[in-house]
């Protein structure tokens, strides 16, 4: 029984239109469902994806509006990858950042791999990695609907990046606990992966022994979510999480996934999650996204809901 790789990401906006304008009209992703925080209906829970909204390629937003300034520090989720086909792709995205005037660096060569840097208007710390010389866990599919040429778009999440004041303690929780491989290191980050491993598969562990907590706000990392198979070995992790003394959520039932949230050492949170039974559950696959889904257990709630949500246009012609 293993992990099969990174299932989302889910991070943090204070304006949940900007937030959908940017990751549609400028990164190119499909918003495949607009729903709510199940635990705080107040707030959106916006999910951007490939085609088809698969596993491993969810980057996703809780809309705080008094969420502010984020303070980067430790105990964090400092960096998000996000998965491209190709170097050529990092060329493309580059004149695209200049042409819409994102904050971004250079090109650079990591792990073997060409990645390009880049913060969304909120700080959001991002890298673009060309897959190109990858192999391990397979990509989604760009969102071929966009003004992003499909060769070049988003096709899933690649390495998340974990600061922390002390790696051996999460080291210890990925390869232990979880069943990760260390695969190596590159400038001061240890590389660790599960599954069929590769880019859709990998957790980066930054040590900063002196550093202070983050204070996180717009633009910071709630959590990651890792992939599973099913609710059956969901279960099983869930024993095994429970039998390593780690306090946890025990399993939840998001719909769209069931899922078992805890802390690891450094109290990074972490969740795994199913890899079904998906988003078309409750829409047509050609119409995601485009109306405020609510899972049954909401859905009497409905009207009040929408009463304390800000109007967000996701429609398409």
């Amino acid at each position: 029984m293993q992990l099969k790789g990174i299932h989302h990401v889910s991070a943090i906006t204070a304006n949940a239109k900007s937030n959908y304008d940017f990751y549609t009209n400028v990164m190119g992703m499909r918003l495949v469902k607009k729903t709510v925080n199940q635990d705080a209906p107040s707030m959106y829970h916006l999910f951007y994806a490939d085609e088809k909204g698969r596993p491993g390629t969810d980057l996703t937003f809780f809309e705080i509006h008094r969420a502010g300034h984020t303070y980067p520090g430790t105990r964090s989720i400092s960096t998000t990858s996000l998965r491209v086909k190709s170097d050529e792709a990092l060329e493309y995205w580059k004149k695209r950042f200049e042409e819409h005037s994102v904050e971004q660096d250079d090109i650079k060569e990591k792990l073997g791999r060409k990645t390009l840097s880049f913060r969304d208007p909120e700080g959001q710390r991002l890298i673009l990695i060309s897959d190109e010389n990858n192999s391990g866990v397979e990509a989604g599919k760009a969102w071929g609907h966009s003004s992003v040429p499909e060769e070049y778009g988003i096709t899933g999440l690649g390495p998340v990046h974990l600061t922390v004041n002390e790696a051996a303690k999460t080291e210890k929780v990925l390869t232990e606990l979880l069943g990760f491989r260390k695969k190596g290191s590159y400038e001061q980050w240890d590389v660790y992966e599960t599954g069929e491993g590769g880019t859709g598969a990998e957790v980066h562990v930054e040590e900063k022994p002196d550093e202070q907590p983050e204070k996180p706000g717009r633009g910071s990392v709630h959590h990651v979510a890792f992939r599973v198979n099913n609710e059956d070995e969901l279960k099983k992790w869930h024993e095994i999480i429970q039998a390593a003394g780690y306090p946890n959520s025990g399993l939840v039932d998001r719909y769209y996934f069931k899922s078992l949230y805890f802390r690891e050492a450094n109290h990074i949170l972490f969740e795994l999650a199913t890899d079904g039974p998906g988003f078309a559950t409750d829409e047509d696959i050609d119409h995601l996204g485009e109306s405020l889904a609510l899972p049954p257990f909401l859905e009497h709630k409905r009207q009040e809901i929408e009463e304390d949500l800000t109007p967000l246009d996701t429609s398409r012609s």
